[in-house]
């Protein structure tokens, strides 16, 4: 091992007696630096081997070096198998995020069609949790693969796609109906066995059997025109007809019945992955990924570890996983990863790495598709780095702006407040540095308690000695509001720069909109002077402020309304103190509904099981406002 001595190591990692005490056995080592953040996830058979070329004199290439410079403590946990190992490997890169490691970055959950187990089933996306009882349908590799999918639908299957909220309060057929979309079950224009009949029709469309939904509608088509009930007759050969020309535009002809066709594209060091997605002979839709890749990465290793990090452990698991797997590079692990997945999908995985005819010409399509989103998504970063120099040109910050965030409350009359702080670097929005927060312990109304509220809610721990938190301080503040808004994020910052002694702190920047508030006739107020700035509306700094004002507006809404809607769901039971989970259910049940408790005196609420005569009082004078 003496050959080691002539690689830089860190001075408080001691190789030599790691290596003597590290097992033989196969595992998986996370690597930390002087912060103690892992830097590295690797797997080996043999830990002890593998951790030890590390350490050689030639460890080959310039980021391995660079890892092991930073290398301050290496954890090791043992498995019984390799393929244990390679679960574990996928699962800690996912949950560290390493630096040295390829990263696919996309935490959101895959989207579902659903179509609900309600005496009139809905139709809809789905996201999160199945805990909503009916069937479900996908994963579909996007959101916009779901909503194409639902207008695809509506106009076959002419089933509700409706909030429950919004079927429950129609008193009239709503204009889904009057388009022919919607059968109006909420107002009882159908049967409810007509209803469920299309609802049938659209599981068996959605399973891949639209020969077999086409058969059952002739079927119908012919019986009502025996019935002479022309109407209905027609509408089944409309459907018929809408169905036909839907196999003609998504059929994939050839063997392609169910296989995920992986395209990859590099430019310098950048890769996209897209990934095209075929279910029962049709295209059911793409998506692309952009891998964070370490220098010196070979295309063999990005597509290892998307397949790895995209299909192990996770949803897809649910019998989901296509059974072929086509990608345009070979590498080691194949044959691990495909009996892995044959396991986690409980039928049979095959990756192809040597494609020809039909595959080849798949490979070059999503190829093609990767480099087209990677050129666009270079477009977007340059336009998006050009609005960052315009802006630094009206604020002449001498280190540039790297960071942007911004601030707006959202509330209804003072009630369900939230404030958002959206994030923008020179790529474009951070969204995974978007926080909201609720506010309270102001006046009802007060946005500038409520603005003081949200900037001491993200800056209040800032310390200098946190480099972490000192690394996300931003160049730039907007504070979506006037003067009065602008002052408490003056307030909270002067008065924070005194107690923490920082060495720098955010450019506060207030955006008023205008009198007509009309896009374009926004102006700038600058901290301390208070002074006015006026951009032009061609101006591609302005742009950006509109984007970036914009964007908070929005999440702010969101948030706002998702809260406005849990209260307006919230049982006035639930505020009542005493009354908890199981006496409210009991108070329903017992008598009827929330109506029937409202309706009931204090001794018909005595005599439900487990509400006494003082809880009784109390609950019929929170019902009376007594």
């Amino acid at each position: 091992m003496s050959n080691s001595e002539n690689i830089a190591l860190h001075p408080n990692f001691d190789r030599e007696a790691f290596l003597n005490s590290v097992t033989e056995q196969a595992g998986v080592y996370r690597m930390y630096n002087a912060e103690q953040t892992v830097i590295y996830v690797g797997k080996a058979k043999q830990l002890k081997k593998r951790l030890a070329s590390y350490f050689r004199k030639d460890v080959g290439s310039v980021k391995t070096k660079a890892l092991v410079k930073q290398i301050c403590a290496i954890d090791v946990t043992v498995t019984h198998t390799e393929g244990e190992a390679l679960i574990l490997e996928n699962n800690y890169i996912k949950k560290y995020q390493p630096k040295y490691n390829i990263l696919l970055r996309d935490d959101k959950s895959y989207p579902y069609l659903l179509i609900t187990a309600h005496h009139h089933p809905k139709l809809g996306l789905h996201r999160g949790g199945k805990r909503i009882k009916g069937d479900y349908f996908g994963p579909y590799p996007s959101v916009g693969a779901v909503w194409e999918s639902l207008r695809l639908m509506q106009k076959i299957f002419p089933i509700r796609q409706c909030e429950d909220s919004y079927y429950r309060a129609r008193s009239r057929p709503c204009l889904q109906h009057q388009l022919g979309r919607c059968l109006a079950p909420c107002v009882d224009k159908v049967s409810p066995e007509d209803y469920q009949q299309q609802v049938d029709l659209a599981k068996l469309f959605l399973k891949g059997k639209s020969s077999m939904v086409i058969e059952q509608l002739v079927s119908k088509m012919e019986y009502a025109s025996k019935q002479l009930n022309f109407e209905q007759a027609a509408r089944f050969r409309d459907q018929i007809t809408t169905l036909r020309k839907v196999q003609q535009q998504q059929y994939v002809t050839g063997i392609a019945a169910e296989m995920d066709v992986i395209g990859l594209y590099r430019l310098k060091s950048q890769a996209c992955i897209h990934l095209l997605c075929i279910r029962d002979h049709k295209i059911l839709g793409s998506k692309s990924y952009f891998p964070v890749l370490p220098s010196e990465t070979s295309d063999e290793e990005i597509i290892q570890a998307f397949i790895g990090q995209h299909y192990l452990g996770n949803e897809l698991g649910e019998g989901n996983i296509p059974k072929e797997i086509v990608a345009s590079y070979s590498f080691e692990q194949s044959t691990e990863l495909a009996s892995l997945l044959s396991k986690q999908a409980e039928h049979d995985v095959k990756i192809s790495t040597k494609s020809r005819s039909e595959r080849r010409q798949y490979l070059k399509l999503a190829a093609t598709n990767a480099q087209t989103a990677l050129v666009t998504r270079n477009s977007h970063k340059e336009s998006m780095q050009a609005r960052f120099v315009a802006l630094n040109e009206v604020f002449e910050l001498t280190n540039g702006i790297n960071r942007i965030e911004c601030f707006d409350i959202s509330h209804t009359m003072g009630q369900q407040t939230v404030a958002s702080n959206v994030v923008f670097n020179q790529e474009g929005p951070v969204k995974s540095d978007y926080r909201r927060y609720n506010v309270h312990g102001i006046t009802p109304g007060d946005d500038y308690a409520a603005m003081a509220f949200a900037i001491n809610k993200r800056y209040g721990k800032l310390k200098p000695t946190n480099s972490e938190s000192m690394k996300k301080l931003p160049d730039i503040v907007f504070i979506d509001g006037g003067k009065g808004q602008l002052a408490k994020a003056e307030d909270f910052f002067a008065q924070l720069s005194a107690e923490q002694k920082l060495d720098r702190i955010p450019l506060l920047v207030g955006v008023a909109k205008g009198e007509s508030r009309k896009p374009g006739l926004e102006t700038l107020i600058l901290a301390g002077s208070h002074q006015l700035i006026s951009l032009p509306a061609t101006s591609p700094a302005l742009h950006l402020v509109q984007h970036i004002r914009d964007e908070s507006h929005r999440f702010a809404i969101a948030g706002h309304r998702s809260k406005r809607q849990k209260e307006s769901k919230k049982s006035i039971l639930e505020t009542i103190e005493g009354v908890g989970a199981k006496k409210r259910q009991t108070l329903l049940t017992h008598l009827g509904g929330i109506q029937e408790v409202k309706k009931a005196d204090i001794t018909e609420l005595e005599k439900v099981p487990g509400i006494s005569k003082v809880l009784a009082k109390n609950i019929y004078d929170a019902l009376h406002n007594k």
